[in-house]
């Protein structure tokens, strides 16, 4: 239905005066012999008919009682009800037809008129009355109910009709095969295809044309589908576009287009609205951007320009391939709109990251409905407006508009973007509340809304109680990538080893990602290597986002070099390849390297991002020489030379370069000449700086700006603390620390581990839960004896607790990165590097005694923390002391 106002929409109103209808009825149509009833030309002819066939009716019927007793008029007046769509007047038709004898013509019009008017009860009570109802009457009723989606109802009187000895014809074939469609009912389809078949109606273009239908429907077989089709002695435009349909469907793109041009080669079919929509709808599935402008322009040809169905399809069309001019010349120049073409727009808009237009489209819709409701919340989330998403649900269920598991996956991933654990649980609980828990689609959505909330716990609640007939590769994939992203990589690995055993994961180009980032954390270069020969095996290392992840992998895992050889034999590289390999020189504090990448990413034209500009900042902090001017330079022409607006994390790099090389009085001066309000996270590089530099004059006017900020991180706390307690103020340490603990922030525990023979043996501060923790401790006492030989002194200025110094040396003892080195000595063969992961930065005393056990042991010990790979050899770590 348009939805587009014209001026003949409107009918034109009359004063409700008496004098305006006439003494003599007005000049009627004549009546037909049988029951048709003609549209009128135009809705202008409506007023100048009659201002109401009700009102006329009542008083013709009761100024001229003999109407009632003529058949002939009644059938008149009939044809009138329907027409003007005026149920009042076919009601008042039927109690004048109760007064007469039984008339089988006016009995099936009035059967007709009922179903036309939309009133299938009445129908059925006049089908009722009559006494031989005839075969225009079943076909009627049986076409009526199938079309209102009352499928069965049309069987059961096509069951009736049969054992009444009425045989069908073409008409009630057609109207029982759409029947059978609209209720899956594929038997009785194909037992009436054997009827088709017996009473000599194959040869019906109309019933063949119903036949392909059912065929394509239950089988979606098209062999078939072109078995009738080539056996129809003829064929009207109706039979082409059925298969021509079918063929779109099962994404047979290439045929479709043959056929079409042999349908046009004819001469005698002309393609009409649904031949157009349905050959446009292969060009969008076939990428085919030209040959849709050609088919467009053929429609225009053929007069199908304003065909709102034509237009709808276009609309799709050009918003696949970015036609956003496209897309809005079209809509203004629709002569006719529905709710549909108003709810596409919202949709090309949303897809262009046009929000605030797309929501001027949704505010004009003359008429909206659950799916334009729908559209705006999804558009919604895939810009990343989550918040606006939800508050248009809310608008939805407070309005009491439908609610499709559509609308509630929506709501569901517009709660994971903005990752309130509070709003996921309200959203579960309504979820579960009005009875959409056990549908698959939501509960998958659900399931990842929770992992994107941090609630694993409770993903692995719905995880285990996830119905087992569902496939559950999906919500496998979902859970793999939850652990990954909520920093328990160890716990990723094992679900995906576990899964693969059991067969319940299918490996795609996500999962090989997901794995592949858990490996890299972790530090698992070995199974790393077995993925990557899996991708190779079968052929994912084609996909940009795995070959992306593999090199990022192997950097992470300290393999610098396989990172670098898989990015030179990338056939395509895009900017996040690029990234990956200077983020993979940054973390090994390969400065130098990093910038000649950069070099090489601008010489091939590649256009950075933000994240780029980053990592090209941050590279100078690891330079040989000193290079903060080209760095300085760097950074004032974002704007100008990359059309990148400094974000915080842009400051807090450069500010970090800039304390690296000693400017702590400039690095203070670039925050506060800041254009917006700088982040936590800015001033705390700069803190971070001061202590490395030891420069507590500046690095207390930094705390108390942090403090005042009152930051939402415990990092940020815990840096502050850690900075009182260097300095000996103990009281302002446990005042930061009381402070996080009133705010309910927890420390990240400091932990350890090493991969042995495929295993991962993590260690804790004091940790006694390893299995050889009694070789281990003993190990390290030696150690430590030994390289107290070398000239080791523990530093206790490390540990921020304000306790005896005895029980410093004890907590600086047990650290859990000695823990993981001194396992690593003692599995290890005399020669091989120690490798070991630390989740946060690794202690200045733990720093120094790795320097003497590489002296003493005569191994190359490598150490990953937050802020990069220690490389200890020989005494001496690639970080030269600052990190």
């Amino acid at each position: 239905m348009s939805t587009i106002i014209h001026p003949q929409n409107h009918p034109v109103p009359l004063p409700h005066h008496r004098h305006l209808f006439p003494t003599k009825p007005p000049p009627y149509p004549p009546c037909s012999s049988s029951l048709s009833f003609p549209k009128p030309k135009s809705h202008h002819h409506r007023p100048l008919l009659l201002a109401s066939t009700t009102a006329v009716s009542c008083h013709t019927l009761y100024y001229k009682p003999h109407i009632c007793n003529d058949v002939n008029s009644l059938l008149t007046l009939l044809n009138l009800s329907v027409q003007y769509s005026d149920a009042e007047l076919a009601k008042s038709v039927h109690a004048c037809s109760l007064k007469l004898q039984e008339d089988t013509h006016l009995g099936n019009s009035l059967v007709l008129a009922y179903l036309k008017l939309g009133l299938f009860n009445h129908s059925l009570n006049v089908f009722a009355s009559l006494c031989c109802p005839n075969l225009v009457t079943y076909s009627s009723l049986i076409s009526g109910f199938a079309k209102s989606n009352q499928g069965s109802k049309a069987i059961e009187l096509f069951m009736k009709m049969r054992t009444e000895g009425i045989e069908p014809n073409e008409f009630t074939f057609v109207a029982i095969l759409s029947a059978c469609i609209r209720v899956l009912e594929s038997e009785l389809g194909f037992q009436i295809h054997g009827l088709v078949v017996k009473m000599g109606f194959l040869d019906s273009t109309f019933v063949a044309n119903a036949l392909m239908g059912i065929y394509w429907k239950f089988t979606g077989n098209l062999r078939p589908v072109f078995k009738v089709f080539d056996e129809m002695p003829q064929r009207d435009v109706a039979s082409w576009n059925t298969v021509i349909s079918c063929l779109v469907k099962e994404g047979m793109y290439e045929k479709a287009f043959e056929l079409f041009r042999v349908m046009q080669g004819i001469g005698c079919f002309r393609a009409d609205f649904f031949t157009i929509s349905s050959i446009l709808s292969a060009c969008e599935g076939s990428n085919a951007f030209m040959k849709g402008k050609e088919v467009h322009a053929h429609a225009i040809r053929i007069g199908l320009e304003g065909n709102l169905s034509v237009n709808n399809v276009l609309i799709g069309l050009y918003t696949q391939f970015g036609r956003v001019r496209d897309v809005a010349v079209l809509f203004e120049s629709m002569p006719i709109r529905d709710v549909i073409t108003w709810t596409q727009m919202i949709t090309a808009y949303m897809e262009f990251g046009l929000v605030d237009l797309a929501m001027k489209v949704f505010n004009e819709m003359p008429e909206k409905n659950c799916i334009s409701y729908n559209a705006l919340m999804a558009g919604f989330c895939k810009n990343g407006e989550g918040l606006k998403a939800v508050k248009l649900f809310i608008e939805m269920v407070e309005e009491g508009l439908e609610l499709t598991d559509f609308s509630l996956s929506s709501v569901i991933n517009a709660c994971a973007l903005v990752m309130d654990v509070k709003a996921s649980e309200q959203i579960q609980g309504f979820c579960l509340k009005f009875g959409f828990g056990s549908n698959v689609c939501v509960e998958a959505a659900l399931l990842d809304m929770c992992i994107r909330c941090g609630r694993m716990a409770d993903a692995e609640k719905m995880f285990r109680i996830w119905p087992v007939e569902h496939d559950n590769s999906v919500v496998c994939t979902s859970m793999l990538c939850g652990y990954a992203r909520n920093g328990q990589p160890d716990e990723a690995v094992l679900f995906f080893l576990r899964c693969r055993l059991e067969g319940t994961m299918d490996l795609d180009e996500v999962t090989l990602t997901s794995i592949l980032g858990a490996c890299g954390t972790l530090g698992f270069e070995r199974m790393g290597e077995q993925i990557h020969c899996y991708a190779l095996k079968t052929g994912f290392v084609t996909d940009l986002g795995v070959l992306n992840s593999i090199i990022s992998m192997y950097a992470k895992c300290g393999n610098m070099n396989d990172a670098i050889k898989v990015f030179d034999i990338m056939p395509v590289r895009d900017v996040v390849s690029w990234n990956a390999l200077i983020a993979g020189h940054i973390l090994h504090r390969q400065g130098d390297e990093a910038l000649a990448v950069w070099s090489a990413m601008e010489e091939a034209g590649i256009q950075p991002d933000t994240i780029t500009l980053f990592l090209v900042l941050s590279a100078y902090r690891h330079t040989n020489l000193d290079l903060v001017d080209d760095c300085r330079k760097l950074f004032l022409s974002m704007r100008t030379d990359y059309d990148i607006e400094p974000t915080s994390q842009h400051h807090a790099s450069f500010v970090s370069v800039l304390g690296q090389w000693g400017l702590l009085e400039e690095a203070e001066e670039t925050i506060e000449n800041m254009t917006v309000e700088p982040k936590a996270y800015v001033w705390r590089a700069l803190l971070d700086s001061c202590r490395i530099r030891l420069n507590t004059t500046i690095g207390k006017r930094v705390a108390k700006r942090i403090l005042a900020m009152k930051p939402q991180d415990p990092s940020t706390y815990i840096l502050v603390s850690n900075l009182y307690s260097a300095s000996g103020r103990w009281h302002c340490s446990e005042t930061v620390r009381e402070d996080m603990r009133e705010k309910g922030f927890r420390k990240n525990p400091a932990r350890s581990w090493i991969i042995h023979q495929n295993n991962i043996h993590p260690f804790y501060t004091r940790d006694k839960s390893h299995p050889q923790t009694k070789d281990i401790y003993r190990g390290l006492e030696i150690l430590v004896m030994e390289c107290q030989k070398a000239g080791y002194v523990p530093d206790t200025s490390f540990v921020l607790h304000e306790v005896e110094e005895h029980q410093k040396k004890e907590f600086l003892l047990y650290h859990s990165a000695k823990l993981a080195a001194t396992y690593g000595i003692l599995m290890t063969k005399h020669g091989e590097p120690i490798r070991i992961v630390k989740n946060i930065h690794m202690c200045g005393d733990c720093h120094t005694f790795m320097k003497y056990v590489s002296i003493i042991t005569k191994r190359e010990i490598l150490v990953r923390d937050a802020s990069g790979f220690h490389c200890f050899r020989n005494g001496q770590c690639c970080c030269k002391d600052y990190w």
